[in-house]
């Protein structure tokens, strides 16, 4: 068995960096781990490069791709026994081959008797489904047991959705946060910065609008309402009554009734529930003659962002900014950012979005992958991962 020696190493980013975020350089080439990505596409291992070009150390040698009937297959080039494995997946359009990807991979690592296998997974997919709605299911907690079988005993991850998926997984979860970074960002790149104003987009964001504005020292301001698309439950079947059946004998299901006619319990009459009815957007704040800066975890479709911006112009602010970890940017959102009212999008490269990016130049990315290699190294090494959370809140 090889000695595994654990010595002092240099901090992971280089003084002479711009943007140091807080966090310091290392050049570290030691045994006992290993680095690989699951992922397929070439643009989806960028992060994984840069990861492994701070740690100092080789990406490991692996072939992922998909068979001619679309089947995953992947084959380690390399010996990992008894070794820790961190698998780098970086989660691009194609959400369910990136899935399969790296279960295949894992489960791959598992039988070939690795020591520890921890997934490092920026964005976490499925994180939006983390609640029961109608009569759907809570696919972030399948997609956690999922993991767990394939061999997984270790996730790093980076702002959640809600902090609450933490707990359906069987296994440690690592929950880094990208706001000291977007924060960095806003101090150095925004002209005026202290003319800003944090906005909410919802009152559920509020609260990490209001870590950032209090770090900040800014303003907060919360949007309220929706706009006129919302969700409708007219054809769930919640609307439909039960069904009277009218009898003539005693069923044993009658209510306590004075009077000679009995209603059996399938035809029950429930009290009204008003619909639920939100007013149109609304500003609780000022933003006039301000710089406006809407604080979010992910950008997705950007209809809601786009539709913010116009109402904030309205109220006077003259510059709008959207800061954000997670860039999806799916469907159309370049070119309905290009065509809004927003100045600059701000995500970091927990996705790739380099199409995106060409498609708009509004679109900035902050990099990551300092916080996520210096994770890597304190799992590997049993240190405290206290450093990393420092002046975090819980609300952030």
């Amino acid at each position: 068995m090889p000695i595994r020696r654990f010595g002092g190493h240099k901090s992971l980013v280089s003084q002479n960096s711009n943007l140091s975020y807080g966090y310091t350089k290392m050049n570290i080439s030691r045994s006992g781990y290993r680095v690989f990505s699951s992922n397929s596409s070439t643009a989806c291992t960028e992060l994984a490069k840069k990861i492994t070009e701070r740690l100092g150390v080789e990406l490991g040698k692996s072939v992922v791709y998909q068979e001619a009937n679309k089947e995953t297959r992947v084959d380690v080039k390399e010996s990992v026994r008894g070794q820790d494995i961190f698998i780098i997946q970086t989660i691009p359009r194609d959400v369910n081959t990136a899935i399969m990807e790296l279960l295949v991979m894992a489960y791959a690592l598992k039988t070939s008797c690795a020591k520890n296998i921890i997934g490092v997974i920026p964005y976490f997919p499925y994180s939006k489904q983390c609640k029961m709605r109608k009569r759907g299911s809570i696919v972030c907690k399948l997609l956690a047991a999922m993991l767990a079988k394939a061999g997984l005993t270790h996730i790093i991850t980076m702002d959640l959705h809600q902090k609450e998926i933490q707990g359906f997984f069987s296994f440690p979860v690592d929950n880094l946060r990208a706001s000291p970074f977007l924060i960095q960002y806003i101090q150095e790149e925004i002209p005026d910065y202290r003319n800003a104003v944090i906005v909410a987009k919802s009152p559920s964001a509020a609260k990490r609008a209001q870590s950032y504005a209090e770090r900040l020292r800014l303003g907060l301001a919360v949007m309220h309402g929706e706009a006129n698309h919302s969700e409708s439950d007219m054809a769930d079947g919640r609307h439909s009554p039960p069904l009277f059946r009218p009898t003539t004998g005693h069923t044993g299901l009658e209510l306590p009734s004075g009077s000679r006619s009995r209603v059996p319990f399938p035809g029950i009459e429930l009290p009204m529930m008003m619909a639920k009815e939100k007013p149109p957007i609304r500003v609780v704040g000022d933003v006039g003659g301000r710089i406006a800066i809407i604080i979010d975890d992910i950008i997705d479709d950007v209809e809601d962002f786009v539709a913010a911006a116009e109402i904030l112009k309205e109220r006077g602010a003259y510059k709008i900014y959207i800061m954000a970890t997670h860039g999806l940017l799916s469907a159309d959102a370049p070119r309905l950012i290009e065509e809004s009212f927003i100045d600059e999008v701000v995500v970091t490269n927990t996705v790739p979005h380099e199409l995106q990016k060409l498609q708009c130049p509004k679109i900035k990315t902050v990099d990551v992958s300092m916080i996520l290699a210096e994770a890597i190294r304190r799992i590997h090494n049993g240190e405290s991962m206290a450093y990393l959370f420092r002046n975090i809140t819980v609300d952030d």
